[in-house]
């Protein structure tokens, strides 16, 4: 099958120069983290490496049904010496597919007349949202209730079967691709040196083959316990690029069908897989942080009202990871815009947490400390233009981790159930709530000794700093829609302003107060469960102005960047 390339050869070079096109870097061919390791890890790290790239191709399926057959398109030209083709294969590897997002939110189509569907290849691309409901409202009348809580369950693919839809459980759908996962976890358990990380593996492996969730659900838990284990492996189940499911509750009569006949609807899975090396130094730093928890919990805004994962007594089920990175493929692989520093797993939607099951916080050394010498020049002219120079003296990309670890933590707080029904804002404001714990739970922290004054300072102002984007994002974005609502709302407070330079200036004593005021109206919205108090909250916040214009204008100015890309030569290496 033969395509057509979108991108002109002209353009493709340029988002493939080096100052388009940042390289991640993670473990390299001859890490120290990877030469310590005991033989038997190292031997299982090769197939769990193995195992992570057959995720690349579960994801590919779900994300375009044209990625697989334009990938070979680019294979066969590119063999050709075609040079648009490999420019073209670049960007694709990078974002992982025909169609992905830039730094600048603009649309980055690799193939002339493909389209983006809100469904992505989880649904039929051609099925629109009012044909969805009107399918949905039919199949409910005529009593085929099993059918359609089958069709929005987040673990299947669903197809067209005659004038209704039919759906199909991951373990059908990807049995190929499970199977090899499968194997090769299988391997790795016969030479890893943790007995609990290899009977995790063998859960996990379970879990592929068979049609039961609740295989799932035990894998999940035996993974949010590990927490001397000296590998990661992870199949992370994410949901922010089913953009369809989460739409059929604001069709009146079918929320109404899907409510009588106690169908939740949740979005799709993403399949991705992290495989790293545990660095026990930042695991222990991490640690520190779990004995305040409850405290944590103790102090979020009307914590009567709902309950949480986090209980107020001494807490067990969270475990913390701070690993450095051997291979990231599939869903945590693809460079849309950005990439994950950090995860806090299994989600509120996911069987494990009703049958005792924890949460696991795994932070990506790799993403987040990137000092190289252009990484370090970008920071300093982004300072230069953008922030206040009596500020700079606050700035620390270390405090950018801190906040993180807030914000993970703050994902096992607040509400742990009824999101679903915010239907397409829930992960949005679910973003929002962590972003905003995690500042508004600062003053506790620091006077429970976690911090210093100065390092909370630190905090508050290099999260000002970085509040603001090169372009106002689309809503499919949920980690940068919020950006942009933070940053209208401590504008809105004063705790942040603007002059007219396009320059930033914090007031630190303002930020907090105004976190904590975002953070109590954000729970107020989980707590609605109504689907319209969670769009009226997006829309109220959710404003480009003049003012973050003024910012983004500088920000393109000083940084060229649009893509980004992750390379693995250690993983590379293994799997050769």
């Amino acid at each position: 099958m033969n395509f057509e390339f979108n991108l002109s050869l002209e353009e493709l070079e340029k988002r493939t120069h080096k100052d388009y096109l940042i390289r991640k870097p993670m473990l390299k061919e001859n890490a120290e983290e990877y030469n310590k390791l005991a033989q038997g890890d190292k031997d299982a790290l090769k197939h769990l490496c193995m195992a992570a790239n057959y995720a690349n191709i579960i994801y590919l399926k779900q994300d375009n049904e044209q990625n697989l057959p334009f990938l070979d398109f680019l294979n066969r030209e590119t063999a050709k010496g075609n040079k648009q083709a490999e420019l073209t294969k670049i960007l694709f590897t990078a974002q992982l597919g025909i169609i992905g997002i830039d730094s600048e939110s603009k649309p980055v189509i690799l193939m002339k007349g493909a389209k983006e569907s809100d469904g992505k290849a989880f649904y039929p691309s051609d099925l629109t949202k009012e044909e969805f409901r009107k399918i949905l409202k039919k199949m409910i009348k005529n009593g085929e209730i099993e059918e359609v809580k089958s069709i929005l369950n987040q673990r299947t693919i669903v197809k067209r079967d005659g004038n209704k839809l039919k759906a199909f459980d991951y373990t059908l759908e990807f049995k190929e691709e499970f199977t090899k996962i499968a194997q090769e976890l299988e391997i790795a358990a016969q030479t890893s040196t943790n007995k609990d990380f290899n009977e995790y593996l063998i859960l996990q492996s379970k879990a592929l083959r068979e049609n039961n969730p609740m295989l799932d659900a035990q894998a999940d838990k035996k993974w949010a316990q590990l927490q001397d284990a000296p590998l990661e492996f992870t199949i992370s189940r994410e949901q922010y690029a089913d953009m369809l499911t989460g739409t059929v509750i604001e069709d009146e009569e079918l929320k109404k069908l899907l409510e009588d006949n106690k169908i939740t609807p949740v979005s799709k899975d993403s399949i991705g897989i992290r495989v790293g090396i545990v660095n026990k130094k930042g695991t222990e730093d991490l640690l520190k942080v779990k004995k305040y928890l409850p405290l944590m919990s103790q102090n979020m805004p009307l914590k009567d009202k709902y309950e949480q994962n986090i209980s107020s007594e001494e807490d067990n089920l969270q475990t913390m990871a701070d690993v450095d990175i051997v291979s990231l493929r599939g869903d945590e692989g693809s460079y849309r815009g950005g990439i994950t520093i950090a995860q806090n797993l299994p989600n509120n939607d996911k069987l494990s947490l009703t049958i005792g099951g924890g949460r696991r916080n795994v932070y990506h050394r790799q993403i987040r400390t990137n000092n190289s010498p252009d990484a370090i020049e970008r920071r300093k002219k982004r300072l230069n233009a953008t922030l206040n120079p009596e500020l700079h003296k606050y700035y620390n990309p270390e405090a950018d981790h801190w906040f993180t670890i807030g914000h993970e933590n703050v994902h096992s707080l607040g509400p742990k159930s009824g999101t679903e029904a915010l239907g397409k804002f829930k992960n949005i404001i679910e973003e929002n709530k962590a972003d905003m714990g995690s500042l508004a739970l600062l003053d506790c922290l620091t006077e429970a000794g976690v911090y210093s004054a100065e390092e909370k300072k630190q905090i508050l102002v290099t999260f000002g700093a970085n509040c603001f984007l090169k372009a106002k994002p689309e809503l499919s974005q949920a980690h940068r829609v919020r950006t942009v609502m933070q940053a209208y709302f401590f504008i809105k407070e004063g705790a942040i302003n603007i002059n007219d330079k396009g320059v930033i200036d914090i007031n630190i004593d303002k930020m907090i107060p105004a976190a904590h005021k975002m953070l109590t109206e954000i729970i107020e919205v989980q707590l609605s469960q109504n689907f319209d108090k969670g769009e009226e909250f997006i829309n109220k916040y959710f404003k480009w102005t003049d003012e973050i214009n003024a910012v983004s204008v500088k920000l393109k100015e000083i940084d060229k960047s649009l893509n980004g890309m992750i390379e693995t030569p250690l993983a590379d290496f293994l799997c050769k």
